[in-house]
């Protein structure tokens, strides 16, 4: 009998402290290139690089953790990066410093993390039941926010007192121990997948995916309504520091501040969905997260007092996580165990090309209109989207389904 407790304590122990060698090194990246070229479009093409990638690889990625063991993709996705930063850590104490020696790497790191997140979300079903799958993905919030919290101060404190190539053998280190963990110590049951899907083309499995999505109305509306969700947060999230700049001052301290109040709310946030699990029906936490922080979203552009806005930072952060933690786990709870990581890789996907994009949007808006108009106006239509979540029958109807068969079909692996 596999206890999955403690399963998953392992796994997320183990991705922990691959993330955080991750983000060490991106951090590190981030402020190397910063530093050493002063210029925006060189931080435009590291920004096009840590995202573009990511988009291409992810519906490939979904079909590959539809098809084979998600451990093995998982650990050949960390191993992958580690051998590159094993690579440049080299080149680095010899001497090679160059722009296009971390673009590679840049490129390299966001495949990987393409490749491997579609099959963690994929992955964490069949280890945790289904009835503990909103508190394990608040407590996985939780604790990606606290490597968040940590990473950049982290980083700031290596790198003042160590080589840059200390850093990418850093990662090397946290990612091998994470692959030994998922390897060697997580157990999930073996299930013979049907010889048929195996021997399906690339793209015949991607066209059944995007037909699955199609099919099943409350997936494409979760997809709909989360994207633009991510584009509509995109003031927020992007445009706050230029903000506090101009209101405030530009001191770095409180940039510094508004991170870390964020990240300790979201810290929060996920402890706090961890242990209450959200309301019976799922989509009613997600609305009611969804409203939430559109009005904070207006609150900020209200311009109050400096200590006031940390508050209403920290606040937001506390209620993101009631957003995401239900909407992996209507997916993770109503998707076929056959097209969990094609779906997953879509919803992945469009996350991860929707912020950029309200980026493009909004951000030379601002060099017209003012941040806090824009803030105010983005939670406005923020808000509004918890209207559709809560009128619509068939989100309402997947928000409180449980799936009976679920536990049976789901403690397999690919």
């Amino acid at each position: 009998m596999i206890d999955w407790k403690k399963n998953t304590a392992l796994f997320l122990t183990g991705q922990a402290l691959s993330l955080l060698g991750t983000m060490v090194v991106q951090y590190a990246i981030l402020w190397h290139v910063t530093l050493k070229s002063q210029s925006g479009t060189m931080m435009a093409f590291f920004t096009i690089a840590g995202f573009l990638p990511m988009f291409f690889i992810s519906p490939f990625a979904g079909v590959w953790a539809d098809r084979f063991n998600r451990k093995y993709i998982i650990n050949i996705a960390d191993g992958a990066i580690a051998l590159v930063s094993l690579c440049v850590a080299v080149f680095l104490l010899s001497g090679f410093d160059s722009y296009g020696l971390l673009l590679f790497c840049a490129l390299v790191r966001s495949l990987g993390q393409g490749v491997q997140t579609p099959a963690v979300g994929a992955f964490i079903p069949q280890i945790v039941p289904p009835e503990h799958l909103t508190k394990i993905n608040g407590f996985q919030s939780s604790i990606h926010s606290f490597v968040n919290l940590i990473s950049p101060m982290l980083s700031g404190a290596l790198m003042t007192f160590t080589p840059l190539a200390t850093l990418f053998f850093l990662d090397v280190v946290t990612a091998a121990i994470g692959i030994v963990i998922v390897f060697f110590f997580v157990k999930v049951p073996v299930k013979t997948k049907a010889p048929k899907q195996k021997e399906t083309a690339y793209f015949h499995d991607l066209k059944e995916g995007l037909n699955y999505i199609k099919k099943h109305g409350y997936v494409l509306r979760m997809i709909v309504i989360s994207a633009l969700f991510t584009f509509l947060i995109a003031p927020a999230a992007f445009l706050t520091p230029l903000q506090v700049a101009r209101n405030y001052g530009a001191e770095v301290w409180r940039l510094s501040a508004i991170e870390i109040v964020f990240s300790g709310g979201m810290i929060v946030g996920g402890i706090w969905i961890g242990m209450w699990g959200g309301f019976k029906n799922r989509i009613y936490t997600m609305a009611f997260s969804c409203l939430l922080c559109g009005l904070l979203s207006i609150g900020l552009g209200l311009w109050p007092q400096f200590w006031l806005y940390l508050v209403i930072m920290a606040v937001t952060g506390l209620f993101v996580p009631l957003y995401n933690a239900p909407s992996m786990v209507l997916l993770q709870t109503g998707v076929e165990p056959a097209f969990m990581g094609r779906v997953i890789s879509v919803f992945v996907m469009v996350s991860s090309t929707m912020m950029p994009l309200g980026m493009l949007a909004f951000g030379p808006i601002a060099d017209k209109v003012s941040i806090d108009m824009l803030l105010i106006v983005a939670g406005i239509l923020i808000s509004l989207l918890s209207i559709p979540m809560v009128t619509s029958k068939t989100l309402r109807e997947a928000g409180k389904r449980h799936l009976q068969t679920y536990r049976e079909n789901i403690r397999t692996t690919f």
